[in-house]
């Protein structure tokens, strides 16, 4: 978890950091709900900035979504969409410090603010899926663009199945370990593995 500003890299800093995302998990301040860096890499091989393009990321959480969305493409934006303020005010400051200017948040729950926002040429849902955030999503995403969703749950996963034998895309499941301490030893240790339904829309 990282609530301290004390260890957060400048914007001086991050100018001279590559702009592929996949930034440190320790780069946001987090409340430790982060889609996690590994995690993120693979969500951003589909999504695929490019300049002057609009994201919608739904459940923002920290932005580092987001935040990367903007850093991978010059001229891109971003809609966030967090029901939390403690968290919308988190991923704010991370805005400020990374990509200011470049994100606009709108706090609420997704299946009503996502009404009569601008279309988006892709979206991330990180948090909150339901069928109607899903299927709000889908119908406002312009044709050709792309959308990713993560889920955790049993019953997300059954969400992203069925979207998935709709619309098509692919359906894969990211299962990271990573090494840690175990005594005097090195041991693999499970992340909790999420699902993600990538697609493209016709």
């Amino acid at each position: 978890m990282t609530d301290s500003t004390s260890e957060l890299p400048t914007s001086d800093e991050l100018a001279v950091v590559s702009t592929i995302p996949g930034l440190p998990d320790e780069a946001f301040e987090h409340d430790g709900l982060i889609t996690k860096r590994h995690v993120r890499a693979s969500a951003f091989a589909f999504l695929r900035p490019v300049a002057g393009d609009l994201m919608w990321d739904v459940g923002l959480g920290s932005g580092a979504m987001a935040i990367e969305w903007c850093r991978a493409a010059p001229d891109t934006s971003a809609i966030g969409l967090e029901r939390k303020a403690e968290r919308a005010e988190r991923a704010r400051r991370n805005i400020a410090r990374m990509v200011p200017g470049r994100v606009q948040i709108v706090i609420g729950d997704a299946s009503r603010t996502l009404q009569g926002l601008p279309a988006p040429d892709a979206v991330f849902i990180g948090g909150g899926v339901t069928d109607g955030v899903l299927d709000g999503c889908w119908a406002a995403l312009k044709p050709g663009g792309r959308i990713v969703a993560h889920g955790v749950t049993l019953d997300t996963e059954a969400l992203l199945a069925q979207r998935y034998r709709e619309h098509g895309g692919s359906l894969t499941r990211l299962l990271v370990e990573n090494a840690e301490p175990l005594g005097r030893f090195l041991s693999w240790t499970p992340a909790r593995a999420v699902t993600q339904w990538a697609c493209v829309k016709s």
